[in-house]
Order: structure tokens, then C-alpha cells, then sequence
């Protein structure tokens, strides 16, 4: 299998579509003279003919005439035959079991449909080599250094890089590869073809919607569609050269091991595979988890030099040593006096998360996050553009299987001049609106359930010091806190799989037309919920908790129980406990249920799918003639499952909406509460080496393939990313300003001892006289209170330097911020050069009066390796040609038997 391509140039000063060059290479796969060919048995019964698409059906053994099963049957036989209609290549298996009959329709595509199709909906095909590695941006530091490059790892067969341009099946000779029709189109664009042609086709009423396999699927006319897996993914025996892999082997091998864990992910392979959507999820998370490095540093140093404020801190010597100077006042209503020096190991716990450089590492977050977001912005168009996704948008925005089925009434396409479903826009927006109502109504039950955890830990930790066991009555606010952290994290999790079915019954009710509309309103109201679901614990220890309990002798009450104040060792350390609960333990059982749960699912699809074939008496004869040792491997390829009753085993791949999801709660975690919790990158770090092999094994091994799926970019996730960097701002702005100890140590530094001799004393209040004289003792508690429980002037002077430190600290990091935006560039300069190139070789190349011999010579200011941006910005013009075969297929009249 040859290809045609332009020579392994060093630069990119090439000739220009000059196609008397020798082929050397197949465009269609991504093997490149690979010395040993694997057997391809995704093939008809012929043995040549390709399997681009499976479609399957389930009947059961003792056949049931019911209306349903007629009408299923009829939408089915209609549907293969407009396919056929179509010019499509049809095959038909039949797998026996014990209860049930499976049916096994392969499909193919000749190459006259491919072209007439490849030229309906803009497919790029390969004009020019351009000899430009894709490499990582640490790669090209550690490269100009000379430095080795640890990560670095030697992928077989990487997928070569091509300018392209819009297939025309009138220009056929001007583009690369077309020698060999077999392998000119990619296996992944055969899949779109195919996967174009299923959308598309009726099987019934155009006007009812019954158009397309999406709608066959969701009324289980069909079980399963999907396109073949390329070979199995466990490595051969004996080992083979790493060129004669295939190419699911080589993800398995290269990418999907744990011992792939510090190596660069195979991002070109990954999109060869499974398209540009699911390469740009990595791409992503891989950018992500890169960039975290330097977070997660910074972090720890800050943990770490709070080991070091605990041996030097003046405050904490002074708490540690003041044995009975200060008598604290009791923490709940049935509690007991207590001595501050009793909480010097949690005071000094507390410094390990409040210290000076939680508001350097804030800082360093925000604008972390800023330039993470616009570096990213880069990465994607200089991606988008390799991947020639630049320009990409969908031909045609098609109507969902279940809007086409439940629309109310029908209305003229303007673009396409198809009649099409339609539900009218006022009915939508009102459906819209009541769909917030039910995000408000969640909220509020979310709150309820916060509501019920405070009280729950107010109330535990009352039983606690009743029980009078001096142990435990010692913890007792530790361990009602603790529990209570954990019992908020199973709420969590049991609401949010609540809420996402929730979600899902209101985006479809709302009746939104595309998948995208679809997809992008469900994403917005999950991830609404979700935020407040998982943040608002945090923001309730950060900012309330502890601030509205009044004072001794006149103390707040919710529900006639005592409001919750701050542990001992302040709310810092609380929140700190709180994040590592939710955060680490959300991680924790993520990766356990990813881990087990496919595996426990793969298992029962194959028990519940294993077929038991009956054995015809006249194969049995004829295999008596054969000698002994052919008979023994005839049998061992009986057993071996084909391809696609292989796959059919697989799981049906869940998409990326999950994943996403918990990356974008996890992004917010590590910025909005950072300066509480300096250890969450590295957290975060660890989570992501763990979950992209997860993840990565998921799709290589235990899922179906999923149709190719092309995008620019990570879609309205970014959005979501931009609004989470923002608040983090603002959290942690106010969390340094009220509830880190940062500031009153740096009013009282400035205002009273620059060695802090005398914090401790100065930040507790005395209980008021009438309370002293009550209870005939005298107490303290924090606060900047006098003896009649009124604020000090020092309380209103650290107010005004509290909100001014958020004024200037938000002002500041917006206005760096906002230079950073300036200062990037979205898309790099040299992609930038790369546009205007492969537009004027994609205009010469479809010129009318283009020369075949022309040679353009390019300048030499180009370095090898620049990365480009692919495509014109003009929108693709029609097919000026009928497909050679195809006939168009016109709607049946409605009869008396049509449903």
C-alpha cells in the first residue's frame, strides 16, 4: 500500500502540487512501510471488500407478531433498502443463542459514493507532506536547552501531516494518493461518510420525522451502530517490530499502560483514531495536567514552609506556653471552660495552611489560571488547525431523533428548503424558564441539605461531651466536623446523579433542535447546579461560618440551637479539612467506580451476549476429509469471535461529558479555595496522571468506537473555565482579607510590636460583665469586642483594611490578567503564515486552469516544523458534480398503510 507524497523535506520550501512525484506512503493509513501487514478481518465474506459500519438488531428465538415488532420491522426492512438504494455495499450475519437471534448488517461504501459524499460535507484530503512534528511546548524548551527530555517517548508510525483542501471529485488527480482508491480516504472518513449517509436516509414519513438511524436507535428499531474496531489491542506473541503494529495496538502500548504515566500522549495517533473531538479532550487534559506542575510546586513549598512558621511563629509560642493565662468561654451551651494552650497542636496545624505565602500562592493561582486559559487558546488553534478543524462547522445542522419525533408541527428549512420539525420558539423560552425554576427549587434543596449538616454536627457534638467519656469528649468537635465533611460528600454525590437525570428530562422537555443546542443547555444547567452542590459547603466554613455568633450571654440561635461557631483552630484548617474531603474523596471513589465499574459492565455484556452457533451436519462432513491438524485450526477460527460480534460486546461509549465535568470542578477547587488549601494541585496532579490511563484504557479497550466527531475547540467548557477563574478572584480575595489571619497580623505588626509579642491576647475579647457576674468566672473569645459586647474601633479599622485589600487585590490581578490576554496572542504567528500558504496552495489547486507542472518555490524565512492553520475562510462551494451512481430519493406519497 502506497502513498503519494512530496519527499521528507527538512523545510518547507517544496514544490507545490507537483503529482509526477513516486508514491511512497498510503495516505488512507496511517502505516508507513511498515515491514510486516497485519491480516484485516474487518472484511466482507469476499475477503476484500472493507466493513466501514456494522448496524445491528436482536430478535427473539420464538418470534412474537406484535404491532410494535411489525412496525419495527418494516421501518427496518425500508431503511436497508433505501440504503442499498444509496449504493451502499450490504452484507447480512446471523449470530444463534440460546433466547435470541442477532442480526449483523456490514456495510460498505464504494468508492463512487465516497467521493460524491466526501464532497457534500467538505472532507480534506492531502494536497502536500509538510515534514512539521508535532511537538509538546516543554519539548521545544528542553530542545533549544539541549536538555534531555524524560518525557519523550518514540511512537511507531506517526500519522503524517499534510496540507489539504476540500475533496472535488473533478479534480481527483491533483490530490495525493488517489492511485490507490482502496486507501485514499482515511478508515475515520469512511466512518463519517457512512455515518452521514445513516443520518440522512428516511425510512418512512420525512414530515413525522422518521429520517435517520439516530431516531431507528432511540426506538430500539436497531441496537447498536458503530464503526469497527482496527484489530484487537492486546500486543501479539511473539513481539513483532513496533512498525507492524496496528494502530488500536499502538495506543494500548504507547499510551493506554500505566507505565505510559510520564510520557507524552500520542495526541496525532488519538485523533487518527478516534477523531478531533475526543484528541482535543486530551489535548486539553493533558495541557491541563502539565501546567498543574508549577502549581502544585509552589504549593507544596507554601504547605512546607509552614512547617517551618511552626517552629519560629511568636504567636504560637506564646499559645503553647500560656498554660492557664487564658480561660476560653464555653464552645456550645452545655460545654465546659477550656484553656487556649490546650489547641497548640491545631494552632500549629493551622499555620501549615495560614501563612504569609497563601497570599503569594493566591496571587500566583489567579493569574495561573488567566494564563493557562489564554496559553490553551493557542494550543487549540494551532491543533484545530493541524488536525484541519480551523474552519470547521457543521454542513448541516440537523434536527434531534426525539425533536423530530415530538415537534408539534413542521416549517421550511431556509437554508436547506427542506420541510423540517418545529416547535415554536415562545413555547421553548417558557419551557426554558420553568426549567429554572427547577434549577432554583434544586438549590434550595441543596441549601437544606447544608442546613441539616450544620445541625447535624452541632447536635453530634453535644451527644459527644454528654456521653462523658474523657477521650472522646476531647474530639468531639473533630470528630463531628470529620463526619460531618463526609456525610456532606455521599450527599453530594447522591444529589448530583439525581439533578443529572433531572437535567436530562428538562433539556429534552425544553425541546431544543441540534445536538449541540442540546448538549450545551444541559452542560449549563448541570454544571449550575453543580456549583452550587459542591462549593457551597466550602463558601458557608470560608464565609459565614463562626461570623454570626453574637457573644457570651447573647448568642445567635438557628432552630433554638446555638449557632455553629469555628473550631478551635479557627475556620482556616476547617476549610482545609473540607476541601480534602470532597475533593480527594470525590477523586478517590471517581476513579474506583472508572476503574470497576466498566469491568463489571464488559462482563455482563459478554455473559449476557455469548452465543452458542449450531453446527450444520454437512460442515461436519466435509471436515472429515480434512486431515486432524487443519481441523484443529479451523476450530480455534470458529471460536474466535469476528470483529464486529467482538465489538458488539464492547460498552457504547458515554462521551466526554462526565469527564469534563469533573476536570472543570476540579479546576475549581484549585483556584477558588487555593489559599486555604495549598495542597490541592498537587492533589489535582496525582488524580489526572491517574485518570487519563483510566480514561485512555476506557476507549482503547473496554468501549465500542465512537463515530468520528469534529470540533474547534472544547466548546462552551471553556466559558465555564473563564467564569471559574474569575470567581477565584474573588474567593480568594475575601478569603485572605476575613478569614486568614494574614491581615490582623500585618495591622497588628504595624500598629503595636512588629514581632507580634502580644497577637494572641490582642485578638481575644472578654466576656461581657453581666455574663462574668452570672456565671461568677470570667472568659475569653475571639473577637475585637469591649466589656459591654460592643465592637472596638480596631474592628471597624480592619474592616476598611479588609475590603480594601479585596478592592486592590481583584483590581490588580483583573488588570495583570487582562495583559496577559493583550500580550498572547490567540493564534501563534507562524500559524498565522500557515493559513495564508495552505490557502493559496488549496486555490491553486482547484483553479480551473491550474498547470500540473507548476512549481512554486516558498520563501526561506518558514523554519522547519512550523505548525499551520488549515483552510480558507470562505465557505465551501457546492458539488458541481452527481455522484456517478447515485440517484437522488424522492419521499414517498403517504399511503392508507403508512404510520
Amino acid at each position: 500500500m502506497k502513498m503519494r507524497r512530496r519527499g521528507d523535506q527538512r523545510d518547507d520550501s517544496t514544490t507545490l502540487i507537483t503529482m509526477e512525484t513516486k508514491p511512497d506512503g498510503s495516505y488512507g493509513s496511517i502505516t508507513m512501510d511498515a515491514p510486516v501487514r497485519l491480516v484485516d478481518r474487518n472484511v466482507f465474506s469476499d475477503g476484500s471488500t472493507r466493513v466501514d459500519f456494522v448496524l445491528v438488531w436482536e430478535e427473539p428465538q420464538e418470534e412474537e407478531k406484535t404491532a410494535d415488532r411489525l412496525e419495527h420491522r418494516k421501518w427496518r426492512e425500508e431503511f436497508l433498502n433505501k440504503l442499498k438504494r444509496s449504493g451502499l455495499l450490504m452484507e447480512q450475519r446471523e449470530v444463534l443463542q440460546q433466547k435470541m437471534r442477532i442480526y449483523f448488517v456490514l456495510l460498505s461504501a464504494p468508492w463512487s459514493v465516497l467521493c460524491y459524499y466526501a464532497e457534500e460535507i467538505s472532507l480534506r484530503v492531502p494536497l502536500q507532506v509538510v515534514n512539521a512534528p508535532n511537538l509538546h511546548w516543554s519539548e521545544q524548551v528542553l530542545e533549544q536547552l539541549s536538555f534531555p527530555n524524560p518525557l519523550r517517548q518514540d511512537v511507531p508510525n506517526p500519522p503524517p501531516y499534510y496540507y489539504t483542501c476540500q475533496f472535488r471529485a473533478n479534480k481527483l488527480e491533483r490530490f495525493l494518493g488517489t492511485e490507490n482508491p482502496e486507501t485514499f480516504f482515511k478508515t475515520t472518513q469512511r466512518h463519517q461518510v457512512l455515518y452521514e449517509i445513516l443520518a440522512r436516509t428516511p425510512y418512512g414519513s420525512v414530515k413525522k420525522g422518521r429520517v435517520g438511524i439516530d431516531r431507528l436507535l432511540s426506538e430500539q428499531v436497531f441496537t447498536a451502530a458503530y464503526p469497527l474496531h482496527e484489530g484487537e489491542y492486546k500486543l501479539p506473541t511473539p513481539p513483532v517490530p513496533p512498525e507492524s503494529l496496528g494502530l488500536r495496538q499502538i495506543l494500548y502500548a504507547y499510551w493506554a499502560q500505566w507505565s505510559c504515566w510520564k510520557r507524552y500522549q500520542p495526541l496525532d495517533h488519538i485523533r487518527e483514531y478516534f477523531g478531533e473531538k475526543i484528541a482535543l479532550y486530551y489535548a486539553w487534559l493533558g495541557f491541563y495536567t502539565g501546567w498543574l506542575l508549577p502549581a502544585s510546586f509552589l504549593g507544596t513549598l507554601v504547605f512546607l514552609i509552614g512547617f517551618w512558621l511552626v517552629t519560629t511563629d511568636v504567636p504560637a509560642m506564646e499559645l503553647c506556653n500560656s498554660g492557664n493565662d487564658f480561660t476560653m468561654c464555653p464552645l456550645c451551651n452545655i460545654c465546659s471552660y477550656w484553656n487556649y494552650s490546650s489547641i497548640c497542636v491545631t494552632y500549629k496545624a493551622g499555620l501549615l495552611f495560614d501563612n504569609g505565602g497563601t497570599v503569594f500562592l493566591s496571587v500566583f493561582m489567579a493569574l495561573w489560571a488567566v494564563t493557562f486559559l489564554e496559553y490553551w487558546k493557542r494550543t487549540c488553534s494551532t491543533l484545530s488547525h493541524r488536525w484541519d478543524c480551523s474552519d470547521f462547522l457543521d454542513v448541516e445542522d440537523r434536527p434531534r431523533p426525539e425533536f423530530t419525533a415530538m415537534a408539534p408541527m413542521t416549517m421550511r428549512n431556509p437554508v436547506t428548503g427542506a420541510e423540517e420539525p418545529y416547535f415554536p420558539e415562545n413555547k421553548r423560552f417558557s419551557r426554558t424558564l420553568t426549567g429554572c425554576m427547577v434549577i432554583v427549587i434544586m438549590v434550595i434543596v441543596v441549601l437544606m441539605f447544608l442546613i441539616a449538616i450544620i445541625l447535624y454536627r452541632t447536635i453530634l457534638s453535644i451527644i459527644i461531651y454528654k456521653s462523658h467519656n474523657a477521650f472522646v469528649s476531647g474530639f468531639a468537635s473533630r470528630i463531628a466536623s470529620i463526619s460531618g465533611s463526609v456525610l456532606n460528600l455521599l450527599v453530594i454525590l447522591m444529589l448530583s446523579r439525581v439533578y443529572i437525570s433531572l437535567a436530562h428530562i428538562l433539556t429534552r422537555w425544553e425541546m431544543h433542535r441540534t445536538q449541540r443546542q442540546y448538549e450545551d443547555m444541559f452542560i449549563l444547567k448541570v454544571f449550575i447546579f453543580q456549583f452550587i452542590n459542591f462549593y457551597s459547603s466550602p463558601v458557608y466554613i470560608a464565609f459565614f461560618k463562626g461570623r454570626f455568633i453574637g457573644y457570651p450571654g447573647n448568642y445567635y440561635t438557628l432552630f433554638g440551637v446555638r449557632n455553629e461557631d469555628c473550631g478551635a483552630g479557627g475556620c482556616l484548617i476547617e476549610l482545609a479539612q473540607e476541601l480534602l474531603v470532597i475533593m480527594v474523596g470525590k477523586q478517590l471513589i471517581n476513579n474506583v467506580q472508572e476503574f470497576i465499574s466498566p469491568k463489571l459492565m464488559a462482563w455482563w455484556q459478554k455473559r449476557k451476549l455469548k452465543s452458542k452457533p449450531k453446527k450444520e451436519e454437512k460442515e461436519k462432513e466435509e471436515g472429515q476429509e480434512e486431515q486432524r491438524g487443519e481441523k484443529e485450526v479451523k476450530e480455534e477460527v470458529e471460536e474466535e469471535l469476528l470483529p464486529w460480534e467482538a465489538d458488539y460486546q464492547l460498552l457504547l461509549c458515554e462521551g466526554l461529558f462526565s469527564e469534563y465535568l469533573e476536570m472543570v470542578i476540579q479546576f475549581g477547587f484549585i483556584t477558588i479555595f487555593v489559599a486555604a488549601c495549598p495542597l490541592a494541585p498537587l492533589f489535582a496532579l496525582v488524580n489526572n496522571w491517574v485518570e487519563i490511563r483510566l480514561d485512555a484504557q476506557k476507549f482503547v479497550t473496554e468501549y465500542r468506537r465512537p463515530v468520528v466527531e469534529r470540533g474547534q475547540d472544547i466548546g462552551i467548557w471553556f466559558p465555564i473555565l473563564q467564569f471559574i477563574s474569575h470567581a477565584a478572584v474573588l474567593s480568594n480575595a475575601f478569603l485572605i482579607a476575613f478569614t486568614s489571619s494574614f491581615l490582623p497580623r500585618l495591622y497588628y505588626r504595624y500598629t503595636r510590636d512588629s514581632n507580634l509579642s502580644g497577637f494572641i491576647n490582642f485578638t481575644l475579647a472578654t466576656s461581657p460583665r453581666n455574663y462574668s457576674v452570672q456565671h461568677d468566672t470570667s472568659c475569653r473569645y475571639r473577637g475585637y469586642r469591649d466589656m459591654n459586647g460592643d465592637f472596638l474601633p480596631e474592628y471597624f479599622h480592619l474592616l476598611a483594611i479588609r475590603l480594601t485589600f479585596v478592592i486592590v487585590f481583584e483590581h490588580v490581578v483583573f488588570f495583570v490578567g487582562r495583559l496577559i490576554d493583550l500580550m498572547v496572542s490567540d493564534i501563534p504567528e507562524e500559524v498565522e503564515l500557515k493559513i495564508k500558504r495552505e490557502h493559496y496552495m488549496a486555490k491553486e489547486a482547484l483553479a480551473e486552469n491550474q498547470s500540473l507542472g507548476n512549481i512554486v518555490v516558498l520563501g526561506d524565512d518558514v523554519q522547519s516544523g512550523e505548525l499551520r492553520k488549515r483552510g480558507s475562510r470562505t465557505s465551501p462551494p457546492q458539488s458541481d458534480s452527481p455522484p456517478p451512481n447515485l440517484k437522488g430519493i424522492p419521499e414517498e406519497p403517504e399511503t392508507p398503510g403508512n404510520h
